[in-house]
């Protein structure tokens, strides 16, 4: 397919390619992917500025988006990948094998730097969902920071640079100019910035930015940063979201009300234990949905109250395919019989093959889980409405499992006759 950049697009790979160190945060579907390879291509095969790139991505769009868009176009035929994913001996040999573009999930970063015994002699690199790296904390980050020196060129991207807060930017941009422009030191970054907010006599829980701190860290940060939003770019239908409420009968509703005074509760196949408030809140979250793990692992039900308002809203959908978002095991086990007994084709999200699939219409539901099918994949050609029967506590992969279930990453005008539906499923008191 012959690639016909937007002006924007232009404008993003112009950029890639005159900043060594660039943070590309674009929305959802705006195109990032095929702009970076695209700059690639010209620094690869243009003006030979790099030889070789290593691409770190979640594993999904490792496998699945970045293979998919080097096929895709035209212009990206010359570019020679290997994806190192699977067991070690598969990544070994990915790795060596003769490529331009290697790519790699980011939990094998830490294996790729200090346990393969590989020379890192990549030229750039590609943080593809940036925000994956704003802990750090975490190994993947310092991995990176070992071998961040050696890099001539480091692109960063994603649609969520701060999901949680200006906090997220520290360690974000420091994988990008090495402390350069934040500073080196968390603490030094929080002292300059932000200010104590909730605590606990010396306990800090939360900070705050202090008056006029956004717009300094955004103005240090500015000169290696582009940022578009997807609305302004991309002509797309009214997202039409609708609330399906589920009101619990008096017996389910007490169950739920003694978990929430007492943080625990016996039931007939065992009991249920919180040791605190964030424990207790995972278990009222499980009830809302229907069922609850039990101290011993297990799980039993509560209600089917959500169950049937699902059955309800697929049978309303008269065949048009639909997207369930769920987020504990034994939602995904109780909405799969559920829907077996009613004979309705189901499949889970897992595999690539599953999202092909699903892009072919093959499927009337799929599950997915928005911890695997947030970011960067491509979902939209399957249908376009999604049902959470969860609502996950990350607001990051709520907008973007719902931006990647129902957006090109290639813009283009949606027919005005289609709509978008997310549906909400709520009952009792739980936010879920």
């Amino acid at each position: 397919m012959e690639f016909k950049p937007h002006a924007y697009q232009e404008y993003a790979i112009h950029y890639i390619k005159t900043h060594p160190v660039a943070a590309i945060l674009l929305g959802c579907g705006l195109g990032k992917t095929s702009i970076a390879l695209t700059a690639i291509d010209d620094m690869l095969h243009d003006s030979f500025e790099i030889r070789k790139v290593l691409v770190v991505a979640p594993i999904r769009v490792c496998t699945n988006s970045w293979p998919d868009e080097i096929r895709k176009w035209d212009h990206l035929a010359g570019i020679r990948f290997s994806v190192a994913v699977g067991t070690r001996e598969e990544r070994y040999a990915a790795l060596k094998a003769d490529a331009e573009v290697y790519i790699i999930n980011r939990e094998n970063l830490p294996w790729l730097v200090e346990e393969s015994g590989l020379p890192f002699d990549y030229d750039m690199c590609v943080l593809d969902e940036l925000s994956s790296f704003k802990n750090w904390q975490a190994k993947r980050f310092r991995a990176f920071m070992k071998v961040r020196p050696r890099l001539k060129r480091v692109v960063g991207m994603t649609g969520t640079p701060s999901s949680n807060g200006l906090m997220d930017l520290f360690a974000e941009y420091r994988c990008l100019d090495m402390g350069e422009r934040l500073g080196r030191f968390i603490g030094r970054y929080r002292e300059a910035y932000f200010a104590p907010d909730r605590r606990n006599g010396n306990i800090i829980y939360s900070y705050k930015p202090l008056p006029g701190a956004e717009d300094e860290i955004y103005r240090k940060i500015g000169d290696i940063t582009i940022s578009m939003k997807s609305a302004d770019f991309l002509d797309m239908p009214e997202l039409v979201a609708s609330e399906y409420a589920v009101t619990l009968d008096d017996g389910e509703r007490d169950v739920y009300e003694s978990m929430k005074k007492d943080l625990i509760l016996r039931l007939p196949g065992g009991e249920v234990t919180s040791a605190n408030a964030a424990a207790l809140s995972g278990k009222l979250s499980q009830m809302a949905n229907g069922a609850v793990y039990l101290d011993d692992g297990s799980y039993t039900a509560i209600h089917d109250k959500k169950l049937d308002a699902l059955e309800d809203i697929i049978e309303a959908a008269n065949g048009s395919p639909v997207l369930v978002a769920y987020w504990y095991r034994h939602d995904l086990e109780r909405i799969s019989e559920r829907l077996h007994k009613l004979r309705i084709p189901v499949a889970r999200l897992d595999k690539p093959e599953d999202i092909r699939r699903w892009n072919n219409g093959e499927f009337p539901v799929m599950l997915i889980h928005p911890a695997s099918a947030g970011h960067g994949l491509n979902l939209q050609g399957g249908g376009s409405t999604i049902v959470w029967f969860s609502i996950p506590w990350s607001l990051e992969l709520y907008t973007q499992t719902v931006d990647f279930s129902a957006r090109a990453r290639n813009p283009r005008p949606w027919p005005l006759s289609t709509s978008r539906q997310k549906v909400r499923l709520t009952k009792g008191l739980s936010r879920h």
